[in-house]
């Protein structure tokens, strides 16, 4: 583990590290974002060259699931994502930033073969669909009428990609832990063949001490695999692939790639 520096923000992990008295006061919240983006401004590790190129190793295949493994404090795509507008293509140039949506949601979807995963993801909002799905938002609910309801869907869906329990979760929401489990439970029901899915996969790692993704990539397991991480590997590794299959036609069709 990489030592923090002095004075440094916890690692937030798939969140953003809101707590639940931040949730509730909203003194602590302006405080909060305060201090995250006086955090975020720290940008003097950023391999800036006299040219005004970053460049970095982007160390491809460096994580386990096949993704680039660059430097986060080096990286302009590194920092809060409002910070990429320090990105500046030359005159008479032009650059495109692109990404997927909800991609390891998708990714499951897809996987897992879950009819009403994939009706929620090509709704082109996941987390609305999910609590419409679930008949805790009517069907003509929107993020402007229900966004409270949909941020707690979000919250959901985000903890069971990274295997997050009800008690981490229940801190996350700012809410009881049985609230949290009847959100669990709502997505088990919802989702049931996402669910077998996943139990399949951490099965099937554990049994054969290996899984792999469309393509081929492979992680060897061993006695001490942590469920969560084989549970969310299918989806990492397969975004993985996707990226280089993605760069790959880009530049069959004349697009440059830049390395930065």
């Amino acid at each position: 583990m990489k030592p923090k520096k002095a004075g440094s923000l916890p690692d937030w992990g798939p969140f953003d590290g809101r707590s639940a008295l931040s949730l509730t006061v909203p003194d602590v919240a302006l405080m909060r974002e305060l201090r995250v983006s006086l955090f975020q401004l720290q940008l003097e590790d950023l391999a800036v060259g006299s040219d005004g190129r970053n460049r970095v190793l982007l160390s491809p295949f460096g994580a386990s699931s096949g993704r680039n493994a660059p430097s986060n404090s080096k990286f302009i795509f590194g920092p809060s994502t409002w910070l990429r507008g320090l990105i500046k293509p030359e005159p008479g140039m032009a650059v495109a930033y692109v990404d997927w949506s909800q991609q390891e949601f998708g990714i499951a979807a897809s996987l897992s073969g879950d009819g009403a995963m994939m009706d929620a993801y090509r709704s082109g909002d996941p987390y609305l669909a999910f609590g419409k799905q679930a008949g805790r938002i009517p069907a003509d609910g929107t993020k402007q009428t229900h966004g409270a309801e949909r941020d707690l869907f979000k919250a959901c869906v985000l903890g069971v990609q990274y295997g997050m329990g009800a008690a981490s979760l229940a801190g996350r929401i700012g809410k009881p832990f049985p609230y949290a489990v009847e959100l669990l439970r709502l997505h088990r029901e919802t989702y049931p063949r996402f669910w077998a899915w996943s139990d399949g996969a951490e099965s099937h790692a554990m049994l054969l001490n290996r899984l792999h993704t469309a393509f081929g990539w492979t992680i060897r397991v061993g006695a001490d695999a942590n469920p969560r991480s084989l549970r969310n590997f299918p989806c990492q590794a397969n975004g993985a692939e996707m990226l280089r299959l993605a760069c790959c036609l880009a530049l069959e069709q004349g697009v440059s790639v830049l390395p930065f």
